[in-house]
């Protein structure tokens, strides 16, 4: 990886997490040269509530990867189960008339990431252990990284642009003046794995204690009786009532009705790791000349659900073909790269807005209250509820977030 006056890849991308490592393989099967780096070596754990939606499923087929995350250790997830800030809990099935996505998995992110890393050495070249600390520029223009790799040996390598994928703390995103945080827009979360919790489904719990509104406390089933258990909440209410998370976990573990006999007996397999989701409702820049930012480093995480994976890879997807547009025309200008932006935002904009309104309205505990009261005895919210957390498109379609008032007082 030697510097010179010319490119030595058609594209590097930095990060091989979900959203880097489909942007490399569409890349490559497109006929590019490309290169992806990342700091660690894979398989690598990733901080995360494991949960891999239908909008992650639909990418994976066409990555032709869903046979090998089946091969996988994995679990099979056909629902949701709620429980309101007054202990009420509601199981929300996945629809059985959805034909986009009949379950979903939950697979730990050293298992899932490594299947699509794996994946995307086959069409680009890979290099693990290289951790980039710089952007090169020519007159304000990306064009190429440099880095360390395992052998703290300065590196660097040249292309007309550079995807970052490197997670909410995105050096590329820092280096081209794209990074930020809004308090409002980040949640801050821990999670754990347990063995031996009782009652769980082949669904994920999502429990919206009144102490972490407008966070909440999960549980996703994991294979061979493993269970991811989490909590986290924005960090601007994080910091106003002052919550600390690791306190708020156990006393959730150890206090909560609904919570205290199934862990009872339990036993915590892992350290508590914390981490940074930053919420797409910030809706921030992700481009500069030169660079387009994926994943958690464009801040894509559902505001409502916490999920990512998806967004990631749609944008991994939409970035690989920008940059094939780019190559066509030559052109690797932010005002041409701008149109990466309007198309990702064009894709998920009324799904974030729409569930941007459903997180706050888990500021207001008796709403959340009556919902899944209501939702308990009205097949009509609950059906809808199923299908906009396994199908994007239903939440596309939700005309109005006063959809839910509308039900509720009919």
């Amino acid at each position: 990886m030697a510097e010179s006056k010319g490119f030595d890849y058609d594209a590097i991308v930095v990060g091989g997490g979900p959203g880097g490592s489909a942007c490399a393989a569409f890349l490559g099967k497109n006929g590019f040269k490309a290169l992806l780096v990342d700091k660690a070596s894979f398989p690598r754990d990733k901080a995360c509530g494991d949960g891999i939606s239908g909008k992650s499923i639909k990418l994976l087929k066409e990555l032709g990867l869903q046979k090998e995350i089946e091969n996988r250790p994995h679990s099979k997830i056909y629902g949701v189960i709620f429980s309101s800030p007054k202990g009420e809990l509601l199981e929300v099935p996945i629809p059985k008339h959805q034909e986009i996505l009949k379950y979903g998995y939950d697979s730990r992110r050293m298992v899932f990431d490594d299947a699509l890393f794996q994946n995307a050495k086959k069409f680009a070249e890979v290099r693990e252990g290289f951790e980039v600390t710089d952007l090169l520029k020519e007159n304000n223009q990306v064009v190429g990284v440099i880095g360390k790799d395992k052998d703290n040996k300065e590196l660097a390598a040249r292309a007309p642009v550079v995807v970052g994928a490197d997670s909410s703390n995105s050096v590329v995103a820092r280096k081209a003046g794209l990074w930020s945080v809004q308090p409002k827009h980040l949640i801050v979360a821990l999670r754990a794995y347990y063995k031996g919790v009782k009652g769980m489904k082949d669904m994920i719990e999502l429990h919206f204690l009144e102490s972490i509104l407008p966070g909440y406390f999960w549980i996703f089933p994991l294979e061979n009786g493993l269970a991811n258990v989490g909590i986290g909440i924005t960090l601007d209410k994080k910091n106003q009532k002052k919550i600390n998370l690791e306190k708020a976990m156990f006393s959730a573990i150890e206090n909560e009705p609904l919570f205290r006999e199934r862990f009872d007996g339990a036993e915590r397999v892992s350290e508590i790791k914390a981490w940074n989701l930053p919420l797409a409702s910030a809706h921030k820049p992700v481009v500069a000349g030169g660079v387009l930012l994926v994943g958690d480093a464009a801040s894509l995480i559902d505001p409502f659900t916490g999920e990512g994976i998806g967004n990631a890879l749609v944008s991994g997807k939409m970035a690989a073909e920008t940059i094939a547009e780019a190559h066509e025309k030559k052109d690797f200008s932010k005002e041409f790269l701008q149109k990466y932006q309007e198309r990702l935002w064009k894709d998920i904009s009324k799904e974030i807005k729409n569930s941007y309104y459903l997180q706050k309205m888990s500021n207001y505990p008796w709403l959340f209250n009556l919902v899944v009261s209501k939702a308990n005895r009205n097949p009509k919210i609950a059906n809808f509820i199923g299908e906009s957390l396994v199908n994007q498109e239903a939440r596309r379609k939700m005309e109005s977030p006063l959809f839910f008032l509308k039900a509720l007082f009919s």
